[in-house]
């Protein structure tokens, strides 16, 4: 190629190449999956936490957000959309979105946001060594929050004879369930079983209460979480003390709740987010488990229903609404 020839080629590769304003080559866009049951708070968190890690969305972050709005079997498709984009690393929120997430891809890193049992599971071998592409959070080690749910509640609400647990088709129901329904025969304690569907929350409770129910447990889910206001409001109007998963129930009008710190755990996983768009293979990242459990109660809440709470329950709260 003569100079002539050389320069006009060399000068066209120049326009052609993509600059910043200072004349250096654009940063990468990370792009990142969201998969979930239902649209849930905690992912917003998470959107937020990026951002102190240098991950802004519409600059150098897109993030494809995947939810199956309460239909449970729209999850592999919508996990196999995810993959065929293909984003960086997908956060999956569940057991069920997290099993979508894991049969679709084996090379895409899966953040769990998160699950309960992880191991048992089968997501990862171990959670010192997850062994394959998927670390993350877990909720809890094993179903037995639900035990302690149970536990509480009764204590509170000693009058309470019969529970009804609120539950939704997700593959980790029946667990908890069993958790819970365990619990309870120690108790003494009833327990009657109300599935909602389709989002029919006025026959759910309308069913509690031709059982007969004294109190409710509103079982962890993502799709009871995004709804989470109408139970509030349905459990108030039926004169239901409940217990629910996160402060945040408390702080819009439950009763009480026991678990982990919602903003603390996203932030985990924002941070496991991180390292996987750095380059860090999952299968060498312990999975976070949560340190701290919260006891959340609203005494306004309990004047309304006419219930007195125990001192002994009130000396272990963590946060009181009074």
């Amino acid at each position: 190629m003569d100079r002539r020839n050389f320069i006009a080629v060399a000068g066209v590769a120049l326009i052609a190449m993509p600059l910043t304003t200072n004349g250096q080559p654009p940063a990468k866009i990370y792009r990142l999956g969201l998969l979930s049951p239902a649209p849930f708070a905690g992912l917003e968190v998470t959107s937020v936490a990026l951002r102190d890690f240098g991950y802004v969305e519409g600059q150098n972050l897109v993030v494809e957000r995947r939810y199956a709005e309460g239909g449970l079997d729209r999850l592999p498709s919508l996990a196999r959309q995810l993959v065929q984009i293909p984003v960086d690393v997908i956060i999956a929120v569940g057991a069920d979105a997290i099993a979508a997430a894991k049969d679709s891809t084996k090379t895409i890193p899966i953040v769990m946001g998160f699950t309960t049992d992880p191991v048992r599971q089968g997501f990862v071998a171990s959670l010192a060594r997850p062994g394959g592409n998927i670390t993350g959070v877990t909720y809890a080690v094993g179903p037995e929050i639900s035990a302690k749910r149970v536990e509480l509640l009764t204590e509170a609400v000693p009058r309470a004879k019969r529970l009804a647990v609120l539950s939704t088709a997700e593959s980790a129901s029946q667990t908890h369930v069993h958790q819970a329904r365990g619990a309870a025969s120690r108790l003494g304690v009833d327990i009657v079983v109300v599935e909602v569907r389709d989002r029919d929350y006025d026959s759910a409770f309308a069913a509690i209460a031709a059982k007969r129910a004294d109190a409710l447990f509103v079982l962890g889910s993502p799709i009871l979480n995004r709804d989470r206001k109408r139970i509030i409001a349905l459990a108030a109007k039926h004169h239901l003390p409940a217990i629910y998963e996160w402060r945040e129930h408390v702080e819009e009008g439950g009763l009480m709740a026991y678990g982990g710190e919602i903003s603390a755990l996203y932030r985990g996983v924002a941070t496991y987010v991180d390292r996987l768009f750095k380059g860090a293979n999952p299968a060498d990242l312990p999975v976070e488990q949560p340190t701290t459990f919260l006891l959340a109660i609203n005494l306004k809440t309990a004047k309304v229903l006419g219930i007195r709470i125990p001192q002994s329950i009130l000396v272990r709260a963590d946060h009181v609404i009074e």
